[in-house]
């Protein structure tokens, strides 16, 4: 395609600008009609945050656009803002620091589970096709000494104007930003720019990862323990609390657990709304208001001191990975059929048990912790994380665009993998009872997120925290143990109701396997802590 007409640098970024504003925050625009509607008084407000995106965005461009910059940057915003918009306009999405380091660390099937053709029309209407345009697109550039006076101007004049326009609407904009703040994490690409100069700065602070910090260093199992534990502890993935009918759900979805002695904890909060955040977190002694990833990179976790004190342990990984918890202990990965025998349309869980008890039986002494982080309820694409004979709630959504499928068959297909999810964990505890005579054995689950399936417009998880509904933070969690396990259930179930998060999962994991040691706080302790 040949331009009859050639573009100042300027106009080029004021056009991309009006484009961005236009076809890339429908999602921002709707949340703000939602809120102030179509009365007379409120639409030259909305039109001012119209203006004032543009500014925004045509202010931060030129600050860093240059002859040779301008076209790459505005064409990789485009495609990244597109990308943006489809996340944020099919699930409500947030693209903060957080979700940014998600996508980072998601693997290859996760990306697949996303691949749709709205995503493919998403990418190359919005994302490739004005990206080429504006690569192709003949444009005069001034000579360097007016192009840094003419930004300078430009940069002083939109801010200027900016200052302006929020006098104007004075009381609008104060209120805006006092009471619906959360709005603002929706412009795009102001907020995935900022959030991507958060996750690099954060990349680039090496300091508190020189070197690993160690920690319990004095844990050890007493003399007195002469019992073998067996503890098999299960990561889940996206399981509300409220889908598990042990904590009341009207559906029967835990059929198998309540034939078991579990206790099940109904009032039980993750760390975090995603993976990375949360497994981490769980495994971490810092607890949710000091946990960073660069902190929890740095320091030992859970596992290693219960190496220190003499523990075996394992960890199977039927998800995306351990998330740097399981660096120092032995791993194995379980999404592939060469390890995995329970694989069809992709690999299941209780593949996971397959062996577990040769495992069992090759450690001839001392205690024994497994880890096994499931696949879960992993969305969006629900329908594909159980077999077949796990259909059972119908109709179901049968496809990654949760926007396309009605609220009925979404809950359908999310609840038949709880039921998968309850058959897997009853298959733990059968595990666990053929070897009641040789260990004290114990269960302990927790979910490390849970999940918007299309509440309030939103879905799947990842929001920022402070700002995520309950159903993304309220998790699943339960316990069993063994008839020869030595602890009173019954003085455990009295705490089944109380709020507990996965801040006490490192000092559980300590309890449950008697270890001692000075970075053990009973209080936050399940088995032990004050009722």
């Amino acid at each position: 395609m040949k331009f009859k007409f050639v573009l100042t640098q300027q106009r080029l970024i004021a056009l991309t600008a009006v484009f961005l504003v236009a076809f890339y925050n429908q999602t921002f625009f709707r949340k703000v009609f939602e809120i102030y509607g179509l009365a007379e008084q409120n639409i030259y407000f909305i039109c001012s945050l119209a203006v004032f995106l543009f500014a925004a965005i045509v202010a931060l461009i030129t600050l860093v656009s240059s002859k040779y910059t301008t076209k790459p940057i505005l064409a990789v915003l485009l495609v990244l803002a597109a990308l943006a918009s489809y996340f944020m306009d099919s699930y409500g999405a947030i693209i903060d620091e957080g979700m940014l380091q998600n996508a980072v660390e998601t693997d290859a099937a996760e990306v697949m589970d996303l691949f749709s053709l709205r995503f493919v029309l998403y990418f190359l209407v919005l994302g490739l096709m004005p990206a080429m345009l504006i690569l192709k697109a003949p444009v005069a550039y001034p000579p360097l000494w007016r192009s840094v006076i003419g930004k300078l101007i430009t940069i002083a004049m939109l801010l200027v104007f900016l200052g302006a326009l929020m006098l104007a609407f004075g009381d609008s904009y104060a209120s805006f930003i006092r009471e619906h703040k959360q709005i603002r994490y929706y412009t795009n690409p102001l907020t995935f720019i900022y959030a991507s100069t958060k996750y690099v700065k954060g990349l680039a602070v090496k300091d508190e990862l020189l070197s690993l910090q160690p920690i319990g260093e004095d844990a050890a199992i007493p003399l007195t323990d002469i019992d073998r534990e067996l503890i098999i502890m299960v990561v889940g993935e996206t399981a509300r609390a409220d889908r598990f009918s042990l904590n009341g759900y009207a559906r029967k979805t835990n059929p198998l657990l309540e034939k078991q002695n579990v206790v099940s904890f109904g009032n039980f909060y993750s760390c975090g709304t995603s993976t990375s955040i949360s497994v981490p977190c769980m495994f971490s002694n810092l607890g949710r208001d000091d946990f960073t990833k660069s902190k929890a990179n740095g320091a030992e976790n859970a596992l290693d001191v219960l190496k220190h004190a003499g523990v075996n342990i394992l960890w199977r990984d039927n998800n995306s990975s351990s998330k740097g918890v399981a660096d120092r202990i032995t791993y194995e990965d379980f999404k592939s059929s060469r390890t995995n025998p329970d694989c069809d349309a992709e690999c299941r869980d209780a593949g996971m048990l397959s062996g577990l008890q040769d495992y069992i039986d090759s450690i001839n002494s001392g205690d024994i912790l497994i880890v096994l982080h499931q696949m879960g309820n992993h969305g969006p694409a629900y329908y594909k994380r159980y077999p077949k004979s796990f259909d059972i709630f119908k109709p179901t959504c049968n496809t990654n665009q949760l926007e396309s499928c009605s609220a009925e068959e979404i809950n359908n297909s999310y609840d038949n993998v709880i039921l998968y999810t309850d058959y897997f964990l009853s298959e733990v505890i059968r595990l666990l009872k053929a070897n009641t005579a040789a260990f004290e054995p114990a269960l302990l689950y927790v979910s490390d997120h849970g999940e918007s399936l299309g509440d309030n417009g939103l879905y799947l998880h990842g929001l920022p925290y402070r700002l995520a509904p309950d159903e993304q933070k309220h998790v699943a969690a339960l316990m069993w143990f063994g008839d020869s396990f030595h602890v009173d259930v019954s003085a455990i179930r009295k705490k089944a109701m109380q709020r507990f998060t996965h801040d006490n999962i490192f000092h559980t994991l300590l309890g449950v396997m008697e270890v001692e040691t000075q970075v053990y706080d009973k209080e936050k302790d399940i088995l032990s802590g004050h009722e």
